[in-house]
């Protein structure tokens, strides 16, 4: 019988997600790839059976609320457990203060806090039957401080810290560790996305917003996925046991330089 965990990575596609998926299964995990795009999902769960794991790519939307409970039921079902999950799935968007409606707001906690609060409650309700598992969460160097037109993004953020920190709390008893990591500016679509549109917004030219943050790094360099991923599989491995609560920042320095 296979006795290797099993992690859940939503948001696992592409970017951070899919550079946690990897290395979750190069530490020994079968994984399952989550996101709304099917065919991302299967070329990572494809990588990781390469890598020698087992894998399967379950399309869902973190913010439905029914679609995350039905797909720890089908981890669980095929693996007969859920030992790590990581909420990783968020989006991004550059505005303006002033120019934030309603609508922008609710979209954005629907899937970066709603989100991550399916994915605990989910989580944690197969993990109290076992008396263990480790929920990691995504929050940013914007849970830790406002960053000019991502004033509803660092909203979303704190507040998953927050949510972290009373998860873990509550979960302790049950054996259950509950942290989140807070990566700086990573080389990803999505700051791809936000230089964009802060170039934009400051009429600079395209890559300027994003060179000039770079500038910034104490070491010198922008933050690859597998640094974000490196210290996700500390948080999932038994050398975390006794850490909980805690949003530790990885950013190459720059929120504390």
């Amino acid at each position: 019988m296979n006795k290797n965990k099993v992690a859940l990575v939503t948001g696992s596609g592409a970017g951070i997600g899919r550079a946690i998926a990897l290395r979750l299964a190069s530490d020994g995990f079968d994984v399952i790839v989550n996101d709304i795009s099917e065919a991302s999902i299967k070329n990572v769960s494809n990588e990781i059976e390469q890598l020698g794991q087992r894998s399967l790519a379950i399309v869902a939307d973190v913010s439905n609320r029914g679609q995350v409970f039905s797909m720890v039921d089908q981890t669980v079902d095929y693996f007969g457990r859920l030992d790590v999950m990581v909420a990783n799935a968020g989006i991004v968007q550059v505005k303006p203060l002033m120019e934030i409606t309603e609508e922008d707001m609710e979209r954005i906690f629907r899937i970066n806090v709603f989100g991550v609060l399916n994915c605990t409650q989910a989580a944690a309700k197969q993990m109290i039957k076992q008396k263990n598992g480790k929920i990691i969460n995504a929050s940013s160097t914007s849970g830790k401080r406002g960053v000019e037109l991502l004033a509803h993004y660092c909203a979303t953020k704190f507040s998953v810290i927050g949510l972290t920190q009373a998860s873990a709390k509550e979960l302790a008893p049950h054996g259950i560790t509950v942290n989140a990591y807070c990566p700086g500016i990573v080389g990803t679509g999505m700051w791809e996305e936000i230089d964009r549109q802060m170039s934009e917004y400051h009429n600079v030219p395209l890559g300027e917003s994003l060179n000039n943050r770079i500038k910034g790094i104490p070491l010198g360099r922008i933050e690859e996925p597998i640094d974000v991923a490196n210290y996700v599989s500390f948080l999932a491995s038994k050398d975390s046991n006794y850490m909980t609560g805690q949003a530790v920042v990885i950013d190459g320095g720059m929120v504390f330089s």
